[in-house]
Protein backbone atom coordinates (compact mmCIF):
# COMPACT_ATOMS: atom_id res chain seq x y z
CA UNK A 1 0.00 0.00 0.00
CA UNK A 2 3.02 2.47 0.79
CA UNK A 3 4.33 1.82 -2.71
CA UNK A 4 1.02 2.23 -3.87
CA UNK A 5 0.53 5.17 -2.38
CA UNK A 6 3.57 7.36 -3.31
CA UNK A 7 3.04 6.22 -6.75
CA UNK A 8 -0.51 7.30 -6.49
CA UNK A 9 -0.22 10.85 -5.73
CA UNK A 10 2.80 11.81 -7.17
CA UNK A 11 3.83 10.26 -9.88
CA UNK A 12 5.72 10.62 -7.70
CA UNK A 13 8.29 8.41 -7.55
CA UNK A 14 7.86 6.55 -10.28
CA UNK A 15 4.31 7.39 -11.56
CA UNK A 16 2.38 4.11 -11.18
CA UNK A 17 -0.13 1.81 -9.37
CA UNK A 18 2.49 -0.88 -8.11
CA UNK A 19 5.24 -0.23 -6.12
CA UNK A 20 8.75 -0.60 -6.73
CA UNK A 21 9.75 0.44 -10.33
CA UNK A 22 10.95 -2.72 -11.75
CA UNK A 23 14.02 -2.55 -12.85
CA UNK A 24 16.91 -0.94 -10.64
CA UNK A 25 19.15 2.22 -10.89
CA UNK A 26 22.92 1.23 -10.29
CA UNK A 27 24.19 -1.32 -7.54
CA UNK A 28 26.85 1.19 -6.01
CA UNK A 29 23.63 3.31 -4.95
CA UNK A 30 21.88 0.53 -3.76
CA UNK A 31 24.67 -0.60 -1.76
CA UNK A 32 24.61 2.80 -0.34
CA UNK A 33 28.04 3.88 -1.62
CA UNK A 34 28.89 6.83 -3.26
CA UNK A 35 29.67 5.25 -6.92
CA UNK A 36 32.18 6.85 -9.54
CA UNK A 37 32.67 10.91 -9.20
CA UNK A 38 29.92 12.79 -11.55
CA UNK A 39 31.74 13.56 -14.56
CA UNK A 40 30.98 17.32 -15.75
CA UNK A 41 31.54 17.51 -19.43
CA UNK A 42 28.86 17.76 -21.60
CA UNK A 43 28.83 16.23 -24.91
CA UNK A 44 27.55 18.41 -27.77
CA UNK A 45 23.98 17.46 -28.47
CA UNK A 46 22.61 17.71 -31.91
CA UNK A 47 19.00 19.03 -33.16
CA UNK A 48 17.55 15.57 -34.78
CA UNK A 49 13.84 15.13 -36.19
CA UNK A 50 14.27 11.09 -34.63
CA UNK A 51 15.72 10.09 -31.19
CA UNK A 52 16.39 6.85 -29.22
CA UNK A 53 15.98 6.81 -25.41
CA UNK A 54 18.17 4.64 -23.19
CA UNK A 55 14.92 2.75 -22.64
CA UNK A 56 14.71 1.66 -26.22
CA UNK A 57 12.16 3.80 -27.30
CA UNK A 58 12.34 5.87 -30.30
CA UNK A 59 10.60 8.94 -30.64
CA UNK A 60 9.99 11.03 -34.22
CA UNK A 61 8.65 14.17 -34.93
CA UNK A 62 7.76 15.73 -38.49
CA UNK A 63 9.10 19.02 -37.16
CA UNK A 64 10.03 20.52 -33.74
CA UNK A 65 7.43 19.95 -31.35
CA UNK A 66 6.53 23.45 -30.19
CA UNK A 67 3.09 22.31 -28.35
CA UNK A 68 3.52 19.74 -25.41
CA UNK A 69 1.24 18.14 -23.36
CA UNK A 70 2.89 17.07 -19.78
CA UNK A 71 1.29 13.77 -18.16
CA UNK A 72 4.14 13.52 -15.76
CA UNK A 73 6.18 16.22 -13.77
CA UNK A 74 9.47 15.23 -15.72
CA UNK A 75 8.18 17.00 -18.57
CA UNK A 76 7.57 20.32 -17.38
CA UNK A 77 10.70 19.87 -15.41
CA UNK A 78 12.18 19.36 -18.88
CA UNK A 79 10.10 22.15 -20.56
CA UNK A 80 11.45 24.47 -18.20
CA UNK A 81 14.99 24.08 -18.26
CA UNK A 82 14.77 24.32 -22.52
CA UNK A 83 12.86 27.80 -22.09
CA UNK A 84 9.44 26.10 -23.12
CA UNK A 85 5.86 26.05 -21.32
CA UNK A 86 3.86 22.86 -21.83
CA UNK A 87 0.52 23.36 -23.68
CA UNK A 88 -1.37 21.52 -20.94
CA UNK A 89 -0.27 19.39 -17.93
CA UNK A 90 -1.63 17.89 -15.24
CA UNK A 91 0.73 18.21 -12.04
CA UNK A 92 1.70 21.56 -9.69
CA UNK A 93 5.55 21.27 -10.09
CA UNK A 94 5.28 24.46 -12.30
CA UNK A 95 3.88 26.41 -9.09
CA UNK A 96 6.79 26.31 -7.19
CA UNK A 97 9.05 29.73 -7.19
CA UNK A 98 12.05 27.93 -8.89
CA UNK A 99 9.74 27.24 -11.99
CA UNK A 100 6.60 29.50 -13.31
CA UNK A 101 5.22 30.01 -9.98
CA UNK A 102 1.48 30.03 -8.71
CA UNK A 103 0.69 32.84 -10.57
CA UNK A 104 1.96 32.23 -14.20
CA UNK A 105 1.54 28.12 -13.92
CA UNK A 106 -2.61 28.70 -13.34
CA UNK A 107 -2.47 30.32 -16.53
CA UNK A 108 -1.36 27.30 -18.18
CA UNK A 109 -4.17 24.67 -18.82
CA UNK A 110 -4.75 21.62 -17.03
CA UNK A 111 -5.84 17.85 -18.47
CA UNK A 112 -9.00 16.70 -16.45
CA UNK A 113 -8.86 13.51 -15.34
CA UNK A 114 -5.88 13.39 -13.08
CA UNK A 115 -2.31 11.67 -13.23
CA UNK A 116 -4.07 8.21 -13.43
CA UNK A 117 -6.60 8.79 -15.87
CA UNK A 118 -5.87 12.19 -18.22
CA UNK A 119 -8.71 12.10 -20.66
CA UNK A 120 -7.36 11.74 -24.56
CA UNK A 121 -9.94 13.72 -25.84
CA UNK A 122 -8.94 16.71 -23.68
CA UNK A 123 -4.87 16.16 -24.25
CA UNK A 124 -6.11 16.49 -28.24
CA UNK A 125 -7.74 19.07 -27.73
CA UNK A 126 -4.84 21.03 -27.08
CA UNK A 127 -4.15 19.56 -30.62
CA UNK A 128 0.00 18.96 -28.90
CA UNK A 129 3.49 18.02 -31.67
CA UNK A 130 4.05 15.60 -28.79
CA UNK A 131 2.88 13.85 -25.43
CA UNK A 132 4.91 12.80 -22.50
CA UNK A 133 3.99 10.53 -19.69
CA UNK A 134 4.67 7.60 -17.85
CA UNK A 135 5.17 4.20 -19.84
CA UNK A 136 3.78 2.23 -16.93
CA UNK A 137 1.01 4.71 -16.39
CA UNK A 138 -0.31 6.77 -19.38
CA UNK A 139 0.63 3.71 -21.99
CA UNK A 140 -2.74 3.02 -21.89
CA UNK A 141 -3.55 6.16 -23.66
CA UNK A 142 -1.04 4.83 -26.72
CA UNK A 143 -3.78 4.02 -29.27
CA UNK A 144 -6.16 6.55 -28.38
CA UNK A 145 -3.24 9.22 -29.46
CA UNK A 146 -2.26 7.22 -32.31
CA UNK A 147 -2.32 9.17 -35.75
CA UNK A 148 -3.24 12.36 -33.85
CA UNK A 149 -0.14 12.75 -32.22
CA UNK A 150 3.19 11.59 -30.90
CA UNK A 151 3.54 9.80 -27.48
CA UNK A 152 6.44 9.42 -25.66
CA UNK A 153 6.00 7.30 -22.69
CA UNK A 154 9.26 7.95 -20.11
CA UNK A 155 10.14 5.94 -17.34
CA UNK A 156 13.34 7.42 -15.26
CA UNK A 157 15.17 5.21 -12.62
CA UNK A 158 18.24 7.21 -12.32
CA UNK A 159 19.59 10.92 -12.75
CA UNK A 160 21.26 9.81 -15.53
CA UNK A 161 18.13 8.76 -16.90
CA UNK A 162 16.45 12.20 -16.06
CA UNK A 163 19.68 13.87 -17.88
CA UNK A 164 19.31 11.48 -21.07
CA UNK A 165 15.09 12.58 -21.34
CA UNK A 166 16.62 16.28 -20.95
CA UNK A 167 19.10 15.36 -23.91
CA UNK A 168 16.93 13.85 -25.99
CA UNK A 169 13.92 16.67 -26.10
CA UNK A 170 16.44 19.48 -26.69
CA UNK A 171 17.62 17.04 -29.69
CA UNK A 172 13.82 17.04 -30.80
CA UNK A 173 13.05 20.96 -30.09
CA UNK A 174 15.99 21.91 -31.54
CA UNK A 175 17.25 23.85 -27.97
CA UNK A 176 20.46 22.01 -27.90
CA UNK A 177 22.29 25.14 -26.60
CA UNK A 178 19.46 25.15 -23.57
CA UNK A 179 19.90 21.86 -23.28
CA UNK A 180 23.64 21.32 -22.84
CA UNK A 181 23.40 24.52 -20.25
CA UNK A 182 20.87 22.64 -18.10
CA UNK A 183 22.65 19.15 -17.77
CA UNK A 184 26.20 21.28 -17.49
CA UNK A 185 24.39 23.56 -14.42
CA UNK A 186 23.19 20.06 -13.12
CA UNK A 187 26.42 18.52 -13.10
CA UNK A 188 28.65 21.09 -11.86
CA UNK A 189 26.08 21.00 -8.63
CA UNK A 190 26.34 17.17 -8.49
CA UNK A 191 30.09 16.87 -8.81
CA UNK A 192 30.04 19.94 -6.04
CA UNK A 193 28.09 18.24 -3.57
CA UNK A 194 29.89 15.34 -3.89
CA UNK A 195 33.26 16.88 -3.13
CA UNK A 196 31.92 17.91 0.11
CA UNK A 197 30.35 14.56 0.74
CA UNK A 198 28.82 14.40 4.27
CA UNK A 199 29.48 11.55 6.69
CA UNK A 200 25.84 11.75 8.38
CA UNK A 201 23.61 9.28 8.12
CA UNK A 202 19.92 10.45 5.96
CA UNK A 203 16.93 9.25 5.79
CA UNK A 204 13.83 10.18 2.98
CA UNK A 205 10.09 8.88 4.14
CA UNK A 206 7.37 9.57 2.26
CA UNK A 207 3.54 9.47 3.16
CA UNK A 208 0.18 10.03 3.81
CA UNK A 209 -0.85 9.41 7.09
CA UNK A 210 1.26 7.67 10.11
CA UNK A 211 1.85 5.16 7.39
CA UNK A 212 5.12 5.66 5.92
CA UNK A 213 7.87 4.26 3.47
CA UNK A 214 11.29 4.24 2.92
CA UNK A 215 12.42 6.00 -0.38
CA UNK A 216 15.44 3.36 -1.61
CA UNK A 217 17.85 3.62 -5.08
CA UNK A 218 16.70 1.86 -8.10
CA UNK A 219 13.33 2.64 -6.75
CA UNK A 220 13.18 6.53 -6.28
CA UNK A 221 15.70 8.85 -8.60
CA UNK A 222 16.20 11.67 -5.89
CA UNK A 223 16.93 8.47 -3.25
CA UNK A 224 19.44 7.79 -6.34
CA UNK A 225 21.88 10.64 -5.35
CA UNK A 226 22.01 10.23 -1.80
CA UNK A 227 24.57 7.71 -1.63
CA UNK A 228 27.17 11.06 -3.29
CA UNK A 229 26.12 12.79 -0.77
CA UNK A 230 25.52 11.37 2.62
CA UNK A 231 25.52 7.91 4.50
CA UNK A 232 22.28 6.21 2.65
CA UNK A 233 22.14 2.53 3.75
CA UNK A 234 18.86 2.40 2.77
CA UNK A 235 18.31 -0.92 -0.07
CA UNK A 236 14.87 -1.28 -2.11
CA UNK A 237 12.55 -4.60 -0.63
CA UNK A 238 10.77 -5.37 -3.67
CA UNK A 239 7.53 -4.13 -4.18
CA UNK A 240 5.84 -5.25 -1.06
CA UNK A 241 9.08 -4.47 1.39
CA UNK A 242 9.56 -1.82 3.60
CA UNK A 243 11.31 -0.69 6.97
CA UNK A 244 9.72 -0.58 10.47
CA UNK A 245 10.31 2.70 12.88
CA UNK A 246 12.32 0.05 14.55
CA UNK A 247 14.62 -0.70 11.99
CA UNK A 248 14.91 3.31 11.57
CA UNK A 249 15.65 4.11 15.40
CA UNK A 250 18.52 1.46 14.90
CA UNK A 251 20.13 3.07 11.95
CA UNK A 252 20.82 6.38 14.22
CA UNK A 253 19.67 8.90 11.11
CA UNK A 254 20.61 12.42 12.10
CA UNK A 255 19.21 13.61 9.01
CA UNK A 256 15.85 12.88 7.49
CA UNK A 257 14.02 14.40 5.40
CA UNK A 258 9.75 13.82 5.22
CA UNK A 259 8.07 13.81 1.92
CA UNK A 260 3.76 14.15 3.10
CA UNK A 261 1.79 13.36 0.02
CA UNK A 262 -1.59 14.03 -0.99
CA UNK A 263 -4.41 12.74 -3.37
CA UNK A 264 -4.86 15.56 -5.61
CA UNK A 265 -6.16 18.00 -2.87
CA UNK A 266 -4.36 19.75 0.15
CA UNK A 267 -2.86 17.53 2.89
CA UNK A 268 -4.93 17.40 6.32
CA UNK A 269 -1.51 17.67 7.92
CA UNK A 270 2.49 16.34 7.98
CA UNK A 271 3.33 13.06 7.94
CA UNK A 272 6.28 14.25 10.52
CA UNK A 273 3.02 15.58 13.22
CA UNK A 274 1.58 12.23 12.48
CA UNK A 275 4.48 10.26 13.15
CA UNK A 276 5.16 11.96 16.36
CA UNK A 277 2.32 9.70 17.75
CA UNK A 278 4.32 6.87 17.76
CA UNK A 279 6.97 6.57 21.22
CA UNK A 280 9.30 5.51 18.76
CA UNK A 281 9.74 8.95 16.67
CA UNK A 282 11.13 11.15 19.16
CA UNK A 283 13.63 8.90 19.81
CA UNK A 284 15.53 9.30 16.48
CA UNK A 285 18.34 11.48 16.62
CA UNK A 286 17.16 13.31 13.80
CA UNK A 287 14.42 14.07 15.87
CA UNK A 288 15.73 14.79 19.12
CA UNK A 289 18.05 17.09 17.31
CA UNK A 290 15.55 18.81 15.26
CA UNK A 291 17.00 17.67 11.95
CA UNK A 292 13.59 16.26 10.46
CA UNK A 293 12.56 18.59 7.08
CA UNK A 294 9.34 18.48 5.53
CA UNK A 295 9.97 19.26 1.76
CA UNK A 296 8.11 20.08 -1.36
CA UNK A 297 6.42 16.49 -2.23
CA UNK A 298 6.21 18.52 -5.62
CA UNK A 299 10.09 18.63 -6.34
CA UNK A 300 10.96 15.54 -4.13
CA UNK A 301 8.78 13.09 -5.50
CA UNK A 302 7.56 14.22 -8.79
CA UNK A 303 9.26 16.65 -10.95
CA UNK A 304 12.56 14.04 -10.92
CA UNK A 305 14.24 16.40 -13.68
CA UNK A 306 17.42 18.33 -13.75
CA UNK A 307 16.18 21.62 -12.00
CA UNK A 308 14.01 19.69 -9.84
CA UNK A 309 16.96 17.30 -8.70
CA UNK A 310 19.23 20.62 -8.45
CA UNK A 311 16.84 22.14 -5.61
CA UNK A 312 16.70 18.60 -3.79
CA UNK A 313 20.93 19.28 -3.72
CA UNK A 314 20.81 22.71 -2.58
CA UNK A 315 18.29 21.77 0.57
CA UNK A 316 19.71 18.53 1.17
CA UNK A 317 23.45 19.66 1.10
CA UNK A 318 22.29 22.64 3.43
CA UNK A 319 20.76 20.64 6.16
CA UNK A 320 23.43 18.08 5.70
CA UNK A 321 26.18 20.23 6.43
Amino acid sequence: MLGTVRRWVAAAVMGTLLAGCGSTAGTAGEEGKAGPRTDVKVEPIRAARSVTDAKGVTVTTKAAPRRVVCLVALCDDMLAELGMEPAATNSRLLAHPAFLGKAKAARIPVVPGGFLAPEAEAILSHEPDLVIGLEDTHGKLAPALKGATVFWPVQPESWEDSVGYLRDLAALTGRTRQGEAAEKAFRTKLAKAESARSGKTALIIFGSDENFGVATPGNDVVAGLFPKIAHYPWKSRGVEGTYSMEEILAADVEVMFVETLSFGGPSDGKLSDKLAANPLWSRIPAVRNGDVHEVDSEVWAKGRGTRSLGIVLDEATAALA
